[in-house]
């Protein structure tokens, strides 16, 4: 098998394969759900840190151009008003 992290013994990434492995459906899906809302966390807090003026609207907006594409985010949420944008 080759090396999924090469930062990480090799035994202890076979111990978390193995664990992968065996974990559940119900498991795995808690998982991903844990690390997209992680994702999303961090997402915000380099928005945040990029347009600090924005509101929270404004950073949902920001975060829906950046998931989904400003195309379909403007599909989706109408067009973004550039007068409010902070930058």
């Amino acid at each position: 098998m080759g090396i999924l992290f090469p930062d990480t013994d090799p035994k202890i990434e076979a111990l978390q394969i193995r664990l992968w492995r065996e974990a559940t459906p119900a498991q795995k899906m808690k998982m991903v759900a844990q690390l997209n809302t992680a994702t999303r966390m961090l997402a915000i807090q380099g928005l945040r840190k990029q347009y600090p003026g924005a509101d929270d609207a404004e950073i949902r907006r920001r975060l829906a151009d950046r998931i989904l594409g400003k195309e379909l985010a403007e599909t989706v949420y109408g067009p973004f008003d550039d007068d409010k944008r902070t930058a």
